[in-house]
């Protein structure tokens, strides 16, 4: 009898790549309406929509919030439905809502808008992308399976912000500093209508190329959802050790989307400067991800991680003390990449730290469940906190402030994870 989640195996080798290339390309694309897009286009973002930066955060607060309450009904849907109609399903719903995103909506409708992309996003899509990725992994390729999708999600992300900053500076005047208000919406909406396209396109493209699964998906998975699974692993401290570490590295995460903003206010970049730097964390990404990837299995992953979290402390003091100086570019993109790989690598290896805490591999379902709704929190916080510092204090003070907070939060992420290894080594839970 052969099994849902190996179905893949059995298609060719053209069909996997293809297979494969779908999820990658759906799996960010999704997200860039309502993520990505601020993160590229923020100051013009705020200017267009007329909002400040704590209500902005709201509107993300909002998805936020969402997003916690949906992880664990997304996963009973990728259990029951095929993995295939609910990507579909949530690529059609995310698209239709950037239409609507392109009409310039008012705070109150954007609020909205943003509950609707919790949905979207995390309750119909994420758990059916990440059951997806497993069934293409079947039981020997898992670490190729997600390796590949993180990688490759990362680079999707770093062309999508190359060329649509190429294509934003080419709609507005020449000297972009002049642009008016009109002009920069005309073109901030032309931005906004070509990702909507892109989503579309991404969800005929994952109908048309993923293969149909059972409803049944794999026994295992059933097993991982079970009230006793997260009994079990509410019980490991290692787990809530790892809880706090994927917290600290999340507010490191959030703050990668004030870069362009930062730019902006502190130094006078003009919005496509400001997105030019804020789209070099995009290209970041790919690289420091993988990278840690392969030498978190070479040194040790939690060892990596307490690397990852000194490099995100480092940057985000040198900005916090206001040292840079806007006259020599290079420390500031130094300053920035380096910043952004730390933040990367933590992202690319927290959730592998489930081996060190020796995690039953019939429970990691529940522990992934149970440590992304504590882990994720900072989808909730971060963004009004980090609004408030941005606009109590403007310019670049405000800026200063926010990554005071993230190197705060790095230094409580590096002691806990020294805590995580020296549990490790002396706990086998039980």
């Amino acid at each position: 009898m052969v099994k849902p989640a190996d179905s893949s195996l059995t298609l060719t080798p053209l069909r996997r790549a293809f297979v494969m290339l779908a999820l990658v390309i759906s799996g960010e694309v999704i997200f860039i309406l309502p993520f990505v897009i601020v993160r590229i286009f923020r100051p013009t973002y705020l200017d267009v929509f007329g909002l400040t930066n704590l209500e902005l955060g709201t509107a993300f607060a909002v998805l936020g919030t969402v997003a916690m309450v949906a992880y664990f009904p997304g996963g009973l849907l990728a259990d029951r439905f095929s993995a295939r109609r609910l990507m579909t399903l949530a690529l059609i719903l995310t698209g239709g809502g950037g239409l609507y995103l392109g009409t310039i909506p008012s705070l109150a409708s954007l609020r909205i808008l943003y509950f609707i992309w919790g949905i979207t996003t995390m309750l119909l899509f994420w758990a059916a992308l990440i059951r997806a990725t497993r069934e293409w992994g079947g039981q020997d390729s898992q670490g190729k399976a997600y390796g590949l999708l993180d990688g490759g999600r990362g680079l999707t992300a770093a062309l999508f912000a190359s060329i649509s900053v190429a294509v934003f500076a080419w709609f507005l005047p020449a000297d972009t500093a002049v642009a008016t208000l009109a002009e920069r919406t005309a073109a901030l909406t032309r931005i906004i209508h070509a990702f909507t396209g892109a989503v579309f396109f991404a969800a005929l493209f994952v109908w048309l190329v993923v293969p149909e699964s059972s409803s049944g998906g794999v026994t295992t998975v059933r097993n991982k959802l079970t009230l006793e699974g997260a009994k079990h692993v509410i019980r490991m401290p290692a787990i809530w050790l790892l809880s706090a570490i994927v917290i600290c590295a999340y507010v490191g995460m959030k703050s990668v989307a004030f870069f362009s903003l930062y730019a902006r206010d502190a130094f006078g970049y003009d919005d496509v400067a400001a997105a030019q730097l804020g789209t070099l964390s995009f290209w970041i990404r790919p690289f420091a991800a993988i990278g840690a990837g392969v030498l978190g299995d070479r040194f040790g992953n939690s060892r990596m991680i307490l690397i990852s979290f000194s490099v995100v402390i480092a940057g985000s003091l040198v900005i916090a003390s206001g040292a840079l100086n806007a006259a020599i570019y290079a420390y500031l993109f130094l300053t920035v990449a380096g910043t952004s790989a730390g933040i990367y690598a933590l992202r690319g290896i927290y959730f592998s730290l489930f081996e060190e805490s020796r995690t039953p591999l019939a429970f990691t379902g529940s522990a992934i469940g149970i440590v992304s709704v504590i882990g994720y929190s900072p989808d909730i916080f971060s963004g009004p906190l980090f609004g408030y510092l941005i606009d109590h204090s403007p310019g670049a003070t405000g800026h200063q402030h926010v990554f005071a907070v993230v190197a705060a939060f790095s230094v409580v992420g590096l002691l806990t994870t020294v805590a995580f290894q020296k549990m490790t080594i002396i706990h086998t839970p039980g």
